[in-house]
């Protein structure tokens, strides 16, 4: 069994992947094929003792594209340069168009001139300059067709092979076109040899070189904005690669080594100091450090390590100094698997079934056989040469397929401006279309539910210390650390404005905590394992501490030389509008999946807070691309939002991969959407956009559709006996233009799309202050729905409710209690944690605008 990846050239529309795919599967020994139209490539699993590589290339041959092989062996490498190929094809894309403008649009003014009263030079005036005319866009046409001759090559040529796809419509359609101009050419100048001014005028208004021009220029603009989307798995690999150190420091014969990373062996000593890279993966041997496996496990708060324990390659080695023996090295370390996991998802998606390309594969055919069939009846019948061929000619021109091609590109390109607008960036056409079709939403929780940074959301004391005395101290104990929760801890202590004490001694407990004299008294601030080792009465905090674990919550205690004074508990918190979402999927009839990391109690506490119905906790990077291809194969669409590098593989897998902007460079390279403002109700946003682009692309193949149904019948002569109507190709070409002018027209009404929301979030059970003393039992739910509401509190009081976000902790509750008490006219402040509120009590008439100023300049937000 083998498996193999190779480049293929000439794919231009899924109707090419779909032949490539049906043909190559056809083959004896291949078992499975996975043809990629965005990254130009095929991945074949095939029984190498009954077919080879060679076999392979000749069947994608034989189908009428081109193929070769990709090696294995540093394939990563191979896709990085697979780069530079797709920016060349979306240069040389670009030259084309702006060659196809250049002349298209004289050609243009020129043939249309005349009718719509446009001036002209005098030579192309006249019957006797007839010829000059004619002659004159025959020569603007060919500069278009010669730049544009890809279409030529591969439309006739899958034509040929029996497989027709959009460039064939395209040859078709341009070559009548032209083929009728130069036909015209020759009528004019025998009409004028033998001065026949009758023949001369009606030719003269018969040529249609702007209709071949004028379609490839649009057309290749369509492809223009779709090559643009194309070739971007390859920037996450790069990526990735870049991770992972370029040398290790090895131990070898007792001396200290600096080696390339891939001469590492298995059984190497190898040295990681202070803020350097882990290179490969392996057991610590000596000393001990807190590591940051965030970039592979999305865990933000660093791992404490000791002899013994795993290093993965990529993590960064935060504090200590420690010796490891290298256990998998190369191609068998963990990120090396997940570029591997990246390659083959990405290489394994399923194409995108465009609706204009699966007609046109009927619509071609039909067309042509149509053409031929009118044309030789007419002949039958006894017209003209000239009239038959005129029939067939029309049927071919107002079949082109100007609007087709122009269906789907301009409700996309309309669609990811709107988007851009909203904070979505949408990477390509066909995230876009297929995310309509989600039925699963799988969110990573770190950095994507949460905020990803570790914040303080409790501080329990008993009697002998109040919050801030124990914040103030644990604060000044923890600013000399380089720990995350030192940092929450400090941070907090800066937000509250308390000013620390002078440290006179401070000492790290690996693995612990630390011990600080402060004020000449000794404290200690860490785990229970250093409560334990200091036989420090613990007291009633043990409960409470488990609690707060099972919340999902670190509780740090802090402790004097005799007893425990107090806990501290540390939390990545949840974001303000993830609950919102995750509401906003379930009401759209979206399942959401939550996939982490985190230990089982970090998980459901967060599946509790959120009511989020499914969650999967303890899952590593391999496994959260295994679990969306389980979901997969129950025959669920599956959208991934996350923002690590431990994402990448489950963001790739995924039918549509969306990235929190804020995630990591690598996420964002392997997603198909990314949310700028890392708000997950964009998410929701990007879902409504998706199937609002969709129902336009179906109107838009509608109004296509709708003008070539009813004008091949009449460019057929069907009532030309009847009614005595004939479509002149004029005509046949107007019709084709007045289709494409209805596409783009209603595409343009995308502009006017705004997201739905249907969950009232400032409903009265959001905001509900009954618990409250001064609450006014005559409140309702037309004033709770206000961002800021008003209502008299009895006498000549005021109360003012405003709805309040970035609130989680006691801390965050006392911050804009102060803030809002210091308001001039603010007779009291109370704030609903719980419900993100806060309650204002004024003696005198405060602006909105003040207490709003008041909360923003504490660092929150009022909604």
């Amino acid at each position: 069994m083998k498996s193999q990846k190779f480049n293929v050239t000439g794919m231009t529309c899924s109707a090419c992947s779909a032949r490539i795919d049906k043909n190559v599967n056809k083959l004896d020994g291949v078992i499975e094929v996975n043809v990629n139209l965005l990254s130009n490539s095929m991945q074949v699993k095939y029984d190498e003792s009954i077919i080879n590589e060679k076999d392979i290339i000749k069947a994608v041959e034989d189908t009428g594209y081109g193929a070769s092989l990709i090696g294995n062996k540093q394939s990563a490498v191979k896709e990085k340069e697979g780069i530079s190929d797709a920016e060349l094809e979306i240069k040389e894309m670009k030259k084309r168009l702006i060659i196809s403008f250049i002349f298209a649009v004289p050609l243009f003014y020129i043939s249309m001139g005349h009718m719509l009263g446009w001036p002209l030079p005098d030579i192309l005036h006249g019957m006797e300059n007839s010829l000059i005319f004619a002659f004159t866009q025959l020569l603007l046409c060919l500069p278009v067709m010669i730049v544009n001759s890809k279409y030529y090559k591969i439309g006739f040529k899958t034509l040929f092979k029996g497989s027709p796809n959009m460039d064939s419509l395209i040859a078709i359609g341009t070559s009548a076109a032209f083929g009728y101009g130069v036909y015209a050419i020759y009528k004019i100048g025998y009409g004028l040899g033998h001065m026949d001014m009758d023949m001369v005028m009606t030719y003269s208004m018969d040529l249609y070189f702007e209709s071949a021009a004028v379609v490839l220029a649009l057309i290749t603009l369509g492809k223009f904005l779709e090559a643009r989307a194309k070739g971007r798995t390859s920037d996450a690999i790069k990526k990735l690669i870049d991770l992972s150190p370029k040398t290790a420091l090895v131990e070898r014969n007792k001396a200290e080594e600096e080696i390339p990373v891939e001469d590492v062996v298995k059984g190497d000593i190898i040295i990681v100091k202070p803020g350097q890279s882990v290179p490969v993966d392996g057991i610590i041997t000596f000393g001990n450090s807190s590591v940051d496996e965030s970039m592979l496990t999305g865990e933000s708060i660093p791992v404490e390590k000791k002899v013994g324990d795993k290093v993965v390659g990529a993590s960064i080695n935060k504090t200590g100094y420690f010796k490891f023996e290298a256990v998998n090295v190369g191609d068998d370390t963990a990120l090396s698997q997940i570029i591997r996991l990246v390659e083959e998802a990405s290489s394994s998606k399923a194409p995108i079934s465009k609706m204009a390309d699966k007609i046109s594969g009927v619509f071609v055919p039909v067309v042509i056989v149509i053409a031929v069939i009118a044309t030789i009846v007419w002949l039958v019948l006894g017209a003209s040469f000239e009239f038959a061929l005129s029939i067939g000619i029309a049927v071919l021109v107002i079949s082109c397929p100007c609007a087709l091609g122009l269906a789907t590109p301009t409700a996309i390109m309309v669609g990811t401006g709107k988007g851009a607008e909203n904070g979505i960036l949408i990477k390509s056409a066909e995230s876009l279309e297929i995310a309509h079709h989600i039925q699963t939403v799988v969110m990573d929780k770190t950095g994507t539910i949460t905020e990803g940074k570790p914040r303080v959301t409790d501080i329990i004391t008993n009697e002998k210390i109040d919050e801030n005395e124990l914040l103030k101290i644990a604060a000044s104990a923890e600013k000399g650390s380089e720990h995350p929760l030192a940092d929450a801890i400090v941070e907090e202590a800066n937000i509250m404005n308390i000013e620390l004490y002078d440290v006179n001694n401070f000492e790290a407990i690996s693995g612990q905590g630390l011990e600080a004299l402060v004020n000449n008294k000794k404290y200690y601030l860490g785990n229970k394992r250093l409560i334990n080792e200091k036989n420090l009465n613990i007291g009633n905090f043990e409960e409470k501490s488990i609690k707060y674990a099972e919340e999902g919550k670190t509780p740090l205690y802090f402790a004097d030389e005799n007893e425990v004074l107090g806990i501290i508990t540390v939390a990545d918190v949840v974001k303000p509008t993830s609950k919102k979402a995750i509401q906003e999927f379930e009401a759209m009839g979206i399942e959401v999946v939550m996939l982490t990391g985190d230990n089982k109690k970090t998980a459901e506490a967060i599946q509790k807070q959120l009511g989020i119905s499914r969650a999967i906790a303890e899952v590593m990077p391999q496994d959260k691309e295994k679990e969306i291809r389980k979901i997969q194969e129950s025959g669920r669409k599956v959208a991934m939002i996350g923002d690590g590098i431990n994402d990448a593989p489950a963001l790739a897998r995924a039918d549509v991969g969306i990235a929190i902007g804020a995630g990591t460079d690598v996420a964002i390279e392997s997603a198909d959407i990314v949310l700028i403002r890392s708000d997950l109700l964009d998410a929701v946003t990007a879902v409504q956009l998706s199937k609002a682009t969709i129902k336009n692309i179906k109107q838009n193949l509608f109004w296509a559709f709708i003008y070539n149904s009813i004008g091949i019948p009449l460019a057929a002569g069907v009532f030309y006996s009847i009614l005595g109507w004939k479509l002149n190709p004029m005509f046949a070409g107007a019709a084709m233009s007045l289709s494409s002018v209805s596409v783009v027209t209603n595409a343009l009404r995308l502009k006017f799309f705004k997201p739905k929301r249907t969950i009232n979030y400032y409903d009265k059970e959001d905001i509900d202050l009954s618990s409250k003393p001064k609450k006014n039992e005559n409140n309702n739910k037309e004033d709770n729905a206000n961002n800021i509401n008003n209502k008299k509190n009895g006498g000549s009081n005021m109360k003012k409710i405003l709805k309040v976000e970035g609130m989680s902790c006691g801390h965050c509750k006392a911050a804009v209690e102060k803030a809002l008490k210091a308001v001039d006219g603010v007779e009291n402040a109370v704030v609903d944690l719980e419900n993100k509120s806060a309650e204002v009590i004024l003696t005198q008439e405060v602006g909105d605008d003040v207490l709003a100023k008041a909360v923003t300049d504490a660092g929150y937000e009022v909604i």
